[in-house]
């Protein structure tokens, strides 16, 4: 368990905190491409305690400015888009994606005020669906050559959804492989070739075994930690036979997203953003190394589930996730639906806004979440005494940063490292993108 001050420390994320200062030091998730590609591209967004408006010009560059205009605090978000800029619509203030004031039409000719504004600004890059934005100091970090982002737009697809509740309580979960054979159990094993755009409902690789059988009937898996150039390697070992063994390798990456496997074909990147310290998004890149993703299926799916302009989930704690005690006593072991995304929502949100982890007494299984806090601290610490932390990445450091390795497969038990290393490898030569990464 934490101190009272430890928890404070990883979990507080406004303007001013260390961990603040530390998630900005990083690209992190702003909006969705998608969410701008409308009649209107401009949106309000709050990101980690900051009000801000994300928009689209008329040359198509993507901006990120404080939301309040400087003048006297109207609303940009209602603004007008132009050509070069974004307009107040209370006097007629007009920015440019940089923030840079451009023009202040109600003063007096040759008045030098518009010369001396400038709006708060943060740099935007569309990555694989994805804008990222930058808050923290100096230059922007690299972008690693993850699968993710060198992928072809075809074969990646982006999604987001809130959960209300602190940022790190998701992200630990998503670095929990224990509970999936508890929270996402399914009683009955769905037709795997069925199973497109669904996670844990495909056969794992090289055994004609469900996902969904395996995590049942074996709950109790070996978990090994291993740190890495980008973060934490997460190996899952469940004993199937004296002679097999499902391996399931997943990822942290360092600060605030992890990497596992989907299905024999996909594979997912996971952010967990703060909008404040009590709400945030997740934010999702689907990856396939197969055939190209069928983009109006994925969202098809997933807009079943949630509801735009928020993305906010149909079933939530105002409904009670949606639980349905006969679907628990004969189907799922939660009672809330087959979507796994409400399984980890009810897990998040059940431990309270922002956990208190004072209470708490881990296990062994609990081996990666006390590795990751014992990252995210020294970070911290680092941030604070301005050195550089885990995964700044340099111009000549990023391109070496590639996959990470997501597999999901039953190989020999007497060599498991080396299975999921021909794996990950195979893969890599084989995928339908096939370009040097």
């Amino acid at each position: 368990m934490l101190s009272a001050e430890q928890n404070e420390l990883i979990t507080r994320t406004n303007p001013g905190t260390k961990a603040g200062n530390l998630l900005r030091r990083y690209w992190q998730p702003a909006a969705l491409v998608e969410e701008l590609a409308t009649n209107r591209p401009i949106k309000p967004v709050k990101l980690m305690g900051e009000n801000l408006v994300i928009f689209r010009d008329g040359q198509g560059r993507y901006g990120l400015i404080e939301r309040g205009c400087p003048h006297r605090g109207t609303d940009l978000a209602f603004g007008r888009l132009e050509a070069d800029g974004l307009r107040c619509s209370f006097h007629g203030w007009k920015f440019d994606v940089n923030g840079k004031c451009l023009e202040t039409p109600a003063e007096p000719d040759g008045s030098n005020l518009c010369a001396n504004i400038r709006q708060k600004s943060y740099p935007v890059v569309e990555k694989s669906g994805i804008l990222f934005a930058y808050m923290g100091p100096g230059e922007p970090p690299a972008f690693p050559d993850f699968d993710c982002f060198v992928a072809p737009d075809e074969y990646t697809f982006a999604f987001k959804g809130l959960i209300e509740c602190n940022w790190l309580q998701s992200l630990e979960v998503g670095i929990d492989p224990a509970h999936t054979s508890w929270l996402h159990r399914f009683f009955e094993d769905e037709d795997p070739s069925q199973s497109y755009g669904k996670m844990f409902r495909d056969s794992t690789s090289d055994a004609d075994m469900p996902m969904t059988k395996i995590m049942r009937d074996f709950p109790r898996p070996r978990i090994e930690v291993e740190q890495t150039e980008y973060g934490l390697r997460l190996s899952t070992l469940r004993q199937i036979s004296d002679k097999s063994m499902h391996v399931r390798i997943t990822n942290l990456v360092f600060p605030n997203a992890f990497m596992i496997p989907m299905s024999k074909e996909m594979t997912i990147s996971q952010w967990h953003v703060p909008i404040d310290e009590t709400t945030h998004y997740w934010y999702c890149i689907f990856t396939s190394f197969g055939s190209k993703v069928d983009k109006d299926e994925m969202r098809r799916q997933r807009l079943e589930l949630y509801e735009l302009p928020n993305y906010v989930p149909r079933k939530n704690k105002h409904n009670d996730y949606g639980f349905d005690p006969h679907e628990q006593a004969h189907e799922t072991f939660t009672g809330m639906g087959a979507d796994i995304n409400i399984h980890d929502q009810w897990a998040c949100e059940s431990m309270g806004a922002i956990q208190d982890r004072t209470k708490e007494h881990l296990g062994q299984s609990d081996k990666a979440i006390t590795a990751y806090r014992r990252l995210l601290r020294a970070a911290i610490e680092q941030a604070s005494k301005g050195e550089r932390p885990l995964m700044v990445l340099d111009p000549q450091q990023a391109p070496a940063i590639t996959g990470p390795v997501c597999v999901d497969g039953v190989g020999p038990a007497a060599d498991w490292r080396g299975y999921y290393e021909r794996a990950h490898e195979h893969r890599r030569k084989t995928k339908s993108w096939a370009n040097g990464h």
